[in-house]
């Protein structure tokens, strides 16, 4: 089968978003289908390992719920966007966060295959929807088929556009984050290292887990923090540094997907401290499948990935007191992070892309025939 994964967002900037699709297209294309990326990328040309990516605009940031989107925005691609579909003639267009302006409007107004689209977002409440439901709609209805990566997804888009859903979650590279991936060895000299991935966005709570941190940094003088991901902290996070003079806390920056692994096997606890708008939790499942145990947000999201008190700890989300208790406890009882560690690996293995992959082929090939199936009806009548 010839599919095409369309993502919004630039390709070239981590997130989870990119990522999925990344790994999606690679399983694809190890079953013997053909997968192509197509997305807009801050970085000129195919700069990724990836063959069959196609660069389709030029991404500007975008604020969006707490967030920065980095998108498209330019309507002088549709030239482009119809060549390529007529020229590579796709059996499946399948889009991510196909709502989201600008490139998936375009691909879904030029489309002729079947067009899956696959809701990944969470948030309360929607600013843009309710004002926006009527042109949106338009959009929603050109899926044939469409797929939420959880139960919050679905549950946060169903509010605005009623539809069936199937429900398929996000996957796991096992191959590249396990308990075998070689640790960072300067980082393993005795001390307990607290690792951090994300986004230096509020939203995932980075200035609560270094108040926590500052909270037990004089009990345990041997602890440390790792803090990866693209970015710059905000003034709140820049003030608790400053205001604790925080010793032992270092700053990545962004790092490729085989030093990301290294970093979830040198960490002897990860800490999510998200605040909200998580409508999955990919960083808990790298985790997991590392053998690392976790300390998180109690969010829904999250909820669906890991169980609190068997694959980590879960606390009330922007509570540092809280998240300061439950990283002592993993501080002082080794047992439990082994424990936890192991159950987090098997769960893991649940969502192995392997996996995931063949429920999404699954649905492709059940959307096809309904539709199949449908042009069909009015001569069989």
């Amino acid at each position: 089968m010839k599919i095409a994964l369309v993502s919004p967002y630039d390709f070239a900037y981590p997130g989870g978003v990119t990522a999925h699709i990344d790994q999606l297209a690679q399983e694809f294309n190890r079953k013997g289908h053909e997968a192509w990326i197509i997305a807009p990328s801050s970085k000129p040309g195919n700069t990724f390992e990836f063959d069959r990516f196609v660069r389709l605009g030029v991404p500007v940031p975008v604020p969006a719920g707490g967030s920065v989107a980095r998108l498209s925005l330019s309507p002088w691609l549709l030239k482009s966007v119809r060549g390529l579909l007529e020229r590579e003639q796709f059996d499946v267009i399948h889009l991510h966060e196909p709502l989201t302006p600008l490139l998936p409007w375009l691909v879904l107004h030029c489309s002729n295959s079947i067009n899956i689209g696959t809701f990944h977002a969470y948030s309360e409440r929607s600013k843009i929807y309710p004002f926006a439901r009527k042109p949106l709609r338009h959009w929603f209805n050109r899926l044939h088929g469409r797929i939420a990566v959880s139960p919050m997804a679905q549950g946060f888009i169903q509010k605005h556009f009623q539809g069936d859903f199937q429900l398929i979650p996000n996957g796991i590279n096992l191959d590249g984050f396990s308990s075998k991936v070689e640790p960072i060895a300067k980082y393993k000299d005795g001390k307990i290292n607290i690792l951090f991935v994300g986004r230096m966005e509020k939203r995932k709570g980075l200035k609560y887990l270094l108040m926590a941190y500052s909270r037990l940094k004089w009990q345990f003088p041997n602890i440390r923090l790792i803090v990866v991901g693209p970015g710059t902290p905000d003034k709140d996070s820049y003030r608790v540094l400053g205001e604790h003079s925080l010793q032992d806390v270092e700053f990545v920056g962004s790092v490729s997907q085989e030093d990301l692994a290294r970093y979830y096997k040198t960490a002897d606890i990860f800490c999510s401290p998200a605040t909200g708008k998580e409508s999955f939790g990919i960083v808990l499942l790298e985790a997991m499948a590392s053998g690392t145990p976790i300390v998180a947000s109690r969010l829904d999201g999250y909820a669906t990935v890991m169980e609190d008190g068997m694959h980590g700890l879960m606390v009330p989300p922007k509570d540092d007191q809280a998240l300061a208790a439950s990283l002592r406890h993993m501080i002082q009882d080794p047992q439990m992070r082994a424990a936890m560690g192991a159950f987090g690996e098997r769960r893991a293995y649940e969502f192995r892309w392997e996996h995931v992959a063949k429920q999404v082929m699954d649905y492709y090939e059940t959307v096809r025939d309904e539709v199949n199936q449908s042009a069909l009806a009015p001569s069989a009548a």
